[in-house]
């Protein structure tokens, strides 16, 4: 997490940069800031995902909509980066956050050698850890 807040200042300054030498102007590069920080922020809160359960009650949900259930972590850039290939399917998986439920993070670690790494989807009978998106978008049924 620290990693990534460290990435996201480098990245705005980095834009902030772009729209100075581009646009001109303090004011431009301002706005173009606060836009590109509004889309960190959505990108890395919960809004993009579906409310989390329990981890009995996800693996139940995930089960009767024969879905994937993945584990994921608020600030996670893989996160983030398989939901957002996902688009509207995404919507349709069941979501497990590590954070709010420790039997989640236990679950996750007993795949991952002991590791809370995420994302980690489960489809069936089998399990992946940071998948490529177009293998969780097969697994839907």
């Amino acid at each position: 997490m620290r990693n990534a807040k460290q990435w996201v200042i480098a990245a705005l300054a980095a834009i902030a940069g772009f729209a100075l030498v581009n646009f001109g102007n303090i004011a431009s590069s301002i706005v173009v800031m606060v836009l590109a920080a509004v889309f960190v922020l959505v990108l890395t809160t919960p809004v993009l995902y579906p409310r989390s359960l329990s981890d009995d009650a996800s693996r139940n949900q995930a089960t009767e909509k024969s879905v994937p259930l993945i584990y994921w972590r608020p600030g996670c850039i893989f996160c983030s980066r398989l939901r957002v290939a996902l688009l509207l399917r995404g919507k349709k998986a069941v979501w497990a956050s590590i954070r709010q439920d420790p039997a989640a993070a236990a679950r996750v670690r007993s795949v991952n050698d002991g590791n809370e790494t995420v994302p980690t989807v489960f489809a069936g009978s089998e399990h992946r850890t940071n998948p490529d998106p177009s293998w969780v978008l097969a697994q839907f049924v």
